[in-house]
């Protein structure tokens, strides 16, 4: 076996043309650890704020990438079979330690999750991410339920378009946002009840269709638009903080009597690879290769690729997922 592989390294914080594909030592995994041939990974907002040095606790030069689709290469210990199916999320990856924008990569057992299916690579390696926050959002986060209302702030968004499968999925009422009108017709047709366009004040357009205010909130833009999601959202409701597609996650001199409207209750989510059950993950799958669940659009780029798809991620070109795929060596397409 050869004792190199290609990797995705960050020097330093930057534009996407610090994002340099080298040749690197193949990772040896401790006890503990388990070595993972990367087959494909998606890329999310974590790593662009990373690569904006938006980040904290990153050393450099770092391998990037907090999630990664693949199959057992090699676990010191024999606790898993070489060739099973895998992916692998957060934990630190591509932050404390490199991650998976690699052929190879090396994390602890503990935030593997098996899995068995046919579905092509690039396919399976939009899920893992998105749907373990999206999941924990309408679980953990808002508890929603059969029958309520949703407003989805960032329904575009790859998390976005999840989250509105799932909650469709539960039962629920969706209202979802985008600030280009012309993907209001994306939204209906991936299932969204009334699609909105976001020119930040939506409070009172929601209110127009749901007059209480809605059951629950998923705020993925970030703490500009959450005061205004919070107007949005009736006496008992619940506003769960999981996205920063503005990159602004903090809210500057928060008082809370003043800032929160009277009743209305905000949470957040950010999970780990241990919130994403390993049966969740396999129906998901299963019902995906079924036809009876789309998570969204998948767009596909290349290894060599990687440049145009952080641009990609950076400007918001793309409605969805963005996922890279790696071939096994000797290949130039996917398993």
């Amino acid at each position: 076996m050869e004792q190199t592989m290609r990797a995705v390294v960050l020097d330093e914080p930057g534009p996407a043309d610090r994002l340099h594909l080298r040749v690197l030592p193949l990772p040896d995994p401790p006890p503990g650890w388990v070595r993972i041939a990367v087959r494909a990974f998606g890329l999310n907002r974590s790593e662009l704020h990373t690569r904006l040095g938006l980040a904290q606790g990153v050393t450099f030069p770092r391998v990037l990438g907090i999630e990664a689709v693949g199959v057992v290469d090699h676990d010191p210990d024999g606790v898993w079979a070489a060739g099973q199916q895998v992916v692998t999320m957060m934990g630190g990856m591509g932050r404390s330690y490199d991650g998976g924008y690699a052929e190879y990569t090396v994390v602890p057992r503990s935030q593997i999750i098996p899995f068995r299916s046919a579905l092509p690579w690039e396919v399976i390696g939009a899920v893992p991410e998105t749907l373990q926050t999206a999941y924990g959002s309408l679980t953990t986060g808002l508890d929603l339920q059969r029958g309520q209302t949703l407003l989805i702030r960032g329904g575009t968004s790859a998390l976005g378009l999840a989250a509105i499968a799932l909650a469709k999925d539960i039962g629920a009422t969706v209202l979802a946002t985008t600030r280009n009108p012309a993907r209001t017709t994306a939204l209906s047709e991936h299932g969204v009840d009334h699609p909105l366009v976001d020119d930040g004040a939506l409070a009172e357009h929601v209110r127009a269709l749901v007059p209480q205010g809605v059951d629950a909130a998923l705020e993925l833009v970030g703490t500009p638009t959450l005061p205004d999601t919070l107007a949005a959202t009736r006496v008992h409701g619940t506003v769960c903080f999981t996205g920063m597609l503005s990159n602004k996650w903090t809210v500057k001199d928060f008082y809370p009597i003043d800032y929160l409207p009277r009743g209305v209750r905000l949470t957040a989510y950010a999970g780990e690879a241990g919130d994403l059950p390993a049966d969740v993950l396999q129906r998901s799958l299963d019902r995906i290769g079924s036809g009876e669940l789309s998570l969204g659009p998948v767009h596909v780029y290349e290894f060599d690729d990687i440049r145009t798809a952080h641009q990609d991620l950076e400007q918001g070109r793309r409605a969805g997922k963005l996922v890279v795929r790696v071939g096994e060596r000797g290949t130039e397409g996917t398993i």
